[in-house]
């Protein structure tokens, strides 16, 4: 079921892509809806209108079938209650977050500790 609705979606997806890029459009858009779109089978304003409730139509079966499959989907294990990070791996206990440091052989020098930060803020002085 959720498959084919899948599909559906898939093609009202395409085609109101297609629907929407051939409007006419203040910058011209593809122009194919222009004035003399269709030839003699319809005129400038019909075509235009016939885009435009095409485009509502398609919308609204985009709509409907997305909500029908987040409402199909929520039900499964990945579906409603969990979030993207919910199912990810946690470490085990007791294993360190990093490598642990290596000890100095006997008789290494040990090394110098980096100098302490001033306490306070900096001044600049000229």
């Amino acid at each position: 079921m959720i498959t084919v609705l899948l599909i559906v979606h898939l093609f009202v997806t395409i085609a109101l892509i297609g629907v929407v890029l051939i409007q006419r459009s203040e910058g011209g858009g593809l122009g194919i809806g222009g004035s003399q779109g269709m030839g003699a089978f319809m005129s400038g304003r019909g075509t235009a209108n016939l885009l435009t409730r095409t485009t509502a139509i398609l919308a609204t079966i985009f709509l409907v079938l997305s909500m029908a499959l987040a409402l199909l989907n929520r039900g499964t294990p990945g579906g409603a209650g969990h979030g993207l990070f919910s199912n990810m791996p946690v470490a085990p206990a007791g294993i360190p977050a990093g490598p642990a440091p290596k000890p100095a052989a006997p008789g290494a020098p040990v090394p110098a500790a980096p100098p302490a930060a001033p306490q306070g803020p900096q001044v600049p002085t000229h």
